[in-house]
C-alpha cells in the first residue's frame, strides 16, 4: 500500500459517511453511503430500496469522503476508485456500522451492503492554519 493510500484510508476512517458514484441506464448518478473500513477495504451499506447497488456491483465505482464544513482547520477530501462487490457483514462488522437509520426517503431501511478495494487514489488538502483575514469594501 502506498504512503497516499494508507493516508486516505486513515482518513477515511474519521467520518462515517461519503459518496459513491457511477453510472445508471447510461446517467451518472451519486449516492450518500455509510461506510467504515477493515484491512484496507472499504465496505459499504447503502438503502436497496433505490436500487443504486444494482448499477453498483461488479461495476467500477468512485467513492469519496471528506471533512469539509466540520471547521477543522485541516480540510481534506479523498476519493477513489475500485470494483463493488456484494458481501456479508460480520456481526462485528455489523456493529462498526452502527444503527441503521429508520426510513429513507420515508421507506423502511433495507441495508446493502459492498466491499470496494480501493484503487486510483487521490487525497486533496486545504490549510488554514494561518488565520485568514477578509478585506470589506464599502
Amino acid at each position: 500500500m502506498s504512503c497516499e493510500e494508507a493516508r486516505a484510508i486513515e482518513l477515511l476512517g474519521r467520518v462515517p459517511y461519503g459518496r459513491v458514484a457511477t453510472s445508471m441506464r447510461a446517467l451518472p448518478f451519486v449516492a450518500p453511503a455509510r461506510h467504515i473500513v477493515i484491512d484496507g477495504r472499504v465496505l459499504l451499506r447503502l438503502h436497496a430500496g433505490l436500487g443504486y447497488h444494482h448499477a453498483c456491483l461488479g461495476s467500477v465505482v468512485a467513492y469519496g469522503a471528506d471533512n469539509l464544513g466540520s471547521g477543522e482547520v485541516d480540510v481534506w477530501s479523498v476519493q477513489f476508485t475500485g470494483t463493488a462487490e456484494a458481501f456479508e457483514p460480520t456481526a462485528g462488522e455489523l456493529a462498526l456500522f452502527g444503527d441503521d437509520p429508520r426510513a429513507v426517503d420515508g421507506e423502511p431501511f433495507d441495508p446493502v451492503y459492498m466491499r470496494i478495494e480501493p484503487q486510483f487514489v487521490t487525497v486533496h488538502s486545504l490549510d488554514y492554519s494561518k488565520e485568514r483575514q477578509l478585506k470589506y469594501v464599502a
